[in-house]
């Protein structure tokens, strides 16, 4: 009856048998030490079992190698414990370099995709097989968590901020994608599904399937353009605010002497809360987009500062980027990121 129930999900990962070899391992140690105590106990009561209740213990004078013993063996148990998770745990949080990008928002009750090319998914991810894919998402309401099962990858998705997973799916298929973290009475129909595509397969899908409307980086590039940044983020660092050419992945230094790496959480900071981390040189003259630009317009900003590090951006674009330096992903409306100051001169 329970045949076509596992008792673990598939594993469509190469992260998933690391982190299955820890779980079992973790589960044989404790399943070890419960079973022996367990058994010590019923020998001990089974041996000294007093029937008529007028036996008196005799005193335990200590044993100097028993102390010795039951301290260093757990000790020396734990540490494999913690040095094994740390590696599994470098190698979750750690994606490859040139990792396919790959945005997401929660909200209830539902996930949106975004790719870079532009196709747009609700409930369903697309993914080619054997590429390093990279999820960086946020959400909109409230804390929702992005959840694969089959690839062993889960993050909170917590407002105001990015979170991500990165995954390589070792098998073609449709895998479960859930929200593991109550948030109200629908809770349990946010869900969707991971397609897992042939290479060929999904540049197919890339080129007709999905909702498409320009990439990321053209409709960013479209939107800074409409929030006139690039009247204050001049390519030559001559404007009111800095210049955003190649800043994406650069430390920048802030008015109070702290310097902070620009990426896709400083960037959307720098879109959102401008005055937060100013950066040195500049005023605090850019105004707050908060309600202006939605979670997919800051996520396109910050793709489209992305392609300013590269050196065939343009100058309106790389002026955007060097505004928001240290919110990743996020191009920034020029206004924003200025106000921010966090750009660096060039």
């Amino acid at each position: 009856m329970l045949s076509g129930i596992p008792l673990f999900p598939e594993q469509a990962s190469t992260l998933a048998p690391a982190v299955d070899n820890l779980y079992f391992f973790i589960l044989a140690v404790t399943a070890f030490f419960a079973l022996l105590v367990s058994a010590l106990v019923i020998y001990f009561a089974i041996k000294y079992r007093d029937d008529t209740g007028l036996k008196v213990g005799a005193p335990i004078t200590g044993s100097v190698p028993l102390e010795i013993g039951w301290s260093i063996i757990p000790f020396l148990v734990a540490i494999v414990i913690f040095v094994w998770s740390t590696v599994v745990f470098f190698q979750i949080i750690r994606p490859p370099d040139q990792t396919l990008e790959i945005y997401s928002t929660g909200k209830r009750w539902m996930w949106r995709f975004q790719h870079a090319d532009g196709q747009r998914e609700i409930n369903a991810l697309h993914v080619p097989l054997g590429r390093p894919v990279k999820v960086t998402f946020t959400s909109e309401d409230v804390l929702h968590d992005l959840y694969i099962p089959a690839f062993r990858v889960k993050a909170d998705a917590i407002p105001g901020r990015y979170s991500s997973i990165w995954f390589t799916a070792t098998k073609t298929g449709e895998y479960h994608l859930f929200c593991a973290e109550y948030c109200g009475t629908r809770h349990s129909g946010m869900i969707g599904t991971v397609y897992v595509m042939e290479p060929n397969d999904y540049q197919a899908w890339l080129t007709d399937g999905g909702i498409t409307g320009g990439s990321m980086q053209a409709r960013g590039e479209q939107l800074f353009q409409q929030l006139a940044c690039t009247t204050c983020h001049l390519t030559n660092g001559t404007g009111r605010g800095p210049s955003l050419s190649g800043v994406f992945g650069s430390t920048v230094t802030l008015s109070d002497g702290r310097t902070v790496t620009v990426d896709e959480s400083y960037v959307r900071e720098s879109i959102l809360t401008p005055q937060m981390k100013l950066v040195a040189g500049y005023q605090p003259l850019m105004p707050t987009f908060q309600g202006l630009v939605n979670e997919e317009g800051v996520m396109s900003l910050i793709e489209y500062v992305k392609s300013l590090s590269g050196s065939e951006g343009t100058a309106q674009a790389r002026v955007a980027p060097d505004a928001a330096p240290g919110a990743a992903p996020v191009a920034a409306p020029a206004g924003a990121i200025e106000q921010r100051n966090e750009g660096r001169t060039q």
